[in-house]
């Protein structure tokens, strides 16, 4: 036969998802749209309001009026802002030396032991206790002749320091304090990530000489870097929005030495009734909360890729 079959090649064949997936996508769309809508409510229209209120002048009577970048020229202009924003860095500095090492050193310390959670009991007791009530502790104990000046005078020292009256001295006392809040909850993470590390690697490192310092420095910290990429993320964010046990403890005093970004948008706000200047104190902090966060997980991340 000269004759040749020609073949018809038919088109693939377009994959249609199953019309009966379609009703369970609209129920899933349906179950989350209520904490979509909550979060936009209660997070989204508030800060675009903020930002809004951040170019005007608005006392909270009568209509905002526009005065544009007048009030972020203001903000940056103001020493007591200028003062706040170097308190915040410290707490930044502080919070992630003593909390977060503080919480690695424990979990560490008494990962391993025998009725290791009895250790960590007392560490974590504090973090159930409010802001407020770890300030009003602290400031019982470290006012003037307070709890801890009694004890000073037992030993015959008639002038101790001046705990929450003389800057920096102020802001390091309250660094502690939040320390010791936030130490305990700190070394349970850190626990659940020393739990979840694999047993095979550490038991070869230790065949192969490594203990102690250099096991913890080559094996144990950098199987632990997820797990401290999701805790100094914290705690960045939370010593940058620090607000309830200074408020507690010095109320940003004396004066304003103390006071830091959190604080001080609070009163530009509702002391002062100064919406504009305390909205771009508010934008600004959002801005830098953010730009830290995401610079700090994309290195993490990036670093973890590589290893």
């Amino acid at each position: 036969m000269t004759s040749t079959l020609e073949r018809t090649v038919a088109p693939p064949a377009v994959r249609r998802r199953p019309a009966a997936r379609r009703p369970y996508r609209w129920t899933a769309r349906a179950f989350v749209f209520p904490a979509v809508a909550l979060c936009v409510l209660l997070l989204y229209v508030p800060f675009v309001w903020t930002t809004f209120l951040s170019f005007t002048q608005y006392d909270g009577f009568g209509s905002p009026e526009l005065v544009g970048l007048d009030k972020y020229a203001e903000m940056f202009a103001d020493p007591a802002f200028v003062n706040s924003l170097l308190n915040t860095l410290f707490w930044v500095l502080g919070t992630l030396v003593l909390p977060v090492g503080g919480g690695l050193l424990v979990a560490v310390l008494v990962y391993g032991l025998s009725g290791s959670f009895w250790y960590r009991l007392p560490f974590l007791v504090p973090y159930a206790i409010s802001g407020v009530a770890v300030g009003v502790i602290w400031t019982l104990v470290l006012q003037t002749h307070g709890a801890l000046d009694q004890v000073f005078n037992l030993f015959g020292v008639d002038d101790p320091p001046r705990w929450l009256l003389d800057s920096p001295l102020n802001t390091l006392t309250m660094i502690v304090a939040a320390a010791w809040q936030g130490v305990g909850v700190n070394a349970l993470l850190f626990t659940v990530g020393l739990q979840s590390i694999p047993k095979e690697p550490l038991e070869a490192a230790r065949l192969d000489g490594a203990a102690g310092w250099k096991l913890f420095r080559t094996m144990t910290w950098p199987m632990l870097t997820p797990l401290t990429t999701v805790v100094v993320g914290l705690a960045i964010v939370g010593s940058l929005k620090q607000f309830d046990i200074i408020y507690a403890m010095t109320q940003g005093g004396p004066g304003r030495s103390s006071e830091t970004l959190a604080l001080t948008m609070y009163k530009e706000t509702f002391i002062n009734s100064d919406y504009g200047l305390g909205g771009a104190i508010a934008v600004f902090i959002t801005v830098i909360t953010v730009i830290a966060s995401v610079i700090y997980i994309r290195r993490q991340l990036g670093a973890a890729k590589e290893m």
